[in-house]
């Protein structure tokens, strides 16, 4: 075990109060060529989570050519979704534990890659953090309030580590744009933003009637089931909580809500200096239970006005039924032309791509997610705007390459911590909200929800798996 592991478990302060110690409650071109990168200069990086999302991930970040992949480690080392990885870095050692990883070689990288579960964010990156290694973790940042606020507080604690959440759009367009469009005054006076992703997700067609979980299946053979769970409750092994499935879950995920949220309201929040809402009522849950994520959600989030800003409420909409009306002159983009538009100037259209529409004073904005970029509606509106528009700067680097610099000290991340963090609680939030059923009062001064006290200690979640405390202190 290192020396900085050991301080941290010696000397590391529970970080809430409690009985046991605790509260219960398209990736973007780079900007410039990168040129050959000596290996001596790059990053020596070690990859937690490698199938899937992990896969892609590591695969971005090495084909910045400022990094070396030094390690990979994942719960299933000889799934198929994760032998591809591990023959495209064959000399990489290889772990099924990440605490075995950091104990037997944490003095030979810098920084280390998360794509676990949602809910397993949390473990990896304060050991990560508390080890002395820069951390760029998926999106959301944890599955719990409580968590995000750790997951802060160990940055803080350890400024000189780059942090970076994986919302790959705050290095594409859009933040660029939006920052521009802000700093110049065109979007200013917002005061609603229709927020929607009405895919299919994982749990449609599920039966929102389920009275338990599934019932225990064989773990396979090339399973830690056990490093799985990490500090979740304890549950038998299913397949359908397992390679993406997870995100259907309570338990697990974050819904469509923590899924697409970031990639689709991520720049309002941070340009808007949103913070977090004083109220998340839930106007719309069909298909709630216990267990998963309801079929259709509407939700909305509540912000006080902030200096010269005016109140604003975000609505957020999911579901295959759940498509939000859209304003007079949207346009055809994404809609079905057959559908001629109501003398009310409202649209309720077929189908709409996952994005947003920002509504201010004077001008309405409509987006999409992730980095692209925003347009004003209608188009007669567009065209009185054009020649008053300001040049938008070219990212300088991709959000991998942004990521990896800053380890090297050459810039500083997009979406740190301090930005991401109260970003992923809106999410927390918003979340309690679907699985309670219930409006939630945040007071945003105590940071306690004011109206439920039962929700007010499920605000932290429930206390970790025994084994796992370690990592709730900063």
């Amino acid at each position: 075990m290192s020396t900085n592991r050991r301080d941290f478990l010696k000397t590391g302060a529970t970080a809430a109060l409690g009985l046991s110690g605790f509260t219960f409650i398209s990736p973007n071109v780079l900007g410039k060529s990168m040129g050959h990168v000596a290996p001596s200069d790059k990053v020596n990086l070690a990859c937690v989570g490698i199938g899937n999302r992990g896969k892609e991930i590591i695969k971005a970040l090495n084909n910045t050519c400022l990094c070396n992949i030094v390690a990979l480690c994942d719960v299933d080392m000889g799934a198929e979704q994760t032998l591809e990885v591990m023959n495209m870095f064959p000399n990489a050692k290889r772990y099924q534990d990440f605490r075995k990883m950091f104990d037997d070689m944490g003095g030979e990288f810098d920084a280390v890659s998360i794509a676990t579960p949602d809910f397993s964010h949390f473990p990896v990156t304060m050991m990560a953090l508390a080890e002395g290694k820069h951390v760029y973790v998926e999106k959301p940042m944890a599955r719990t309030f409580q968590e995000v606020d750790l997951m802060i507080a160990a940055a803080k604690k350890n400024p000189k580590l780059a942090t970076q959440m994986g919302n790959q759009g705050h290095s594409e367009a859009n933040y660029f744009q939006f920052k521009t469009w802000k700093e110049a005054g065109i979007i200013k006076d917002v005061t609603a933003i229709t927020a929607h992703m009405n895919s299919r997700r994982r749990w449609h067609g599920w039966d929102p009637n389920i009275s338990r979980y599934p019932a225990s299946q064989p773990v396979p053979f090339t399973m830690d089931w056990n490093v799985w769970l990490s500090q979740a409750q304890p549950h038998g092994y299913h397949k359908d909580f397992h390679n993406g499935q997870w995100r259907c879950w309570y338990d697990f995920g974050m819904g469509a809500l923590g899924d697409w949220g970031a990639h689709i309201i991520d720049t309002a929040h941070e340009f808007l200096d949103l913070g977090l809402p004083y109220e998340v009522n839930p106007v719309k849950l069909s298909g709630h239970n216990p267990f998963f994520f309801p079929m259709s959600t509407t939700l909305e989030f509540k912000f006080p006005e902030r200096g010269q800003m005016p109140p604003l409420t975000i609505t957020w909409y999911d579901g295959l039924d759940n498509i939000p009306a859209v304003p007079e002159g949207y346009g055809v983009s994404e809609l079905d032309p057959n559908i001629p538009p109501p003398s009310t100037g409202q649209i309720q259209p077929a189908k709409l791509n996952p994005g947003k529409i920002i509504y201010s004073k004077d001008l309405i904005f409509k987006g999409g997610s992730h980095g692209s970029t925003l347009s004003i509606i209608p188009e007669e509106k567009a065209k009185e705007w054009e020649s008053k528009l300001p040049e938008v700067p070219q990212s300088p680097s991709n959000h991998f390459a942004n990521f990896l610099k800053a380890c090297k000290g050459e810039e500083k991340t997009r979406s740190p911590f301090e930005i991401a963090g109260p970003l992923s609680q809106v999410f927390c939030l918003g979340v309690m909200a679907q699985q309670m059923g219930v409006k939630l009062e945040f007071d945003r001064e105590t940071r306690q929800i004011i109206n439920n006290p039962l929700a007010n200690q499920v605000l932290a979640g429930m206390p970790p798996r025994k084994g796992w405390e370690e990592f709730y202190r900063v």
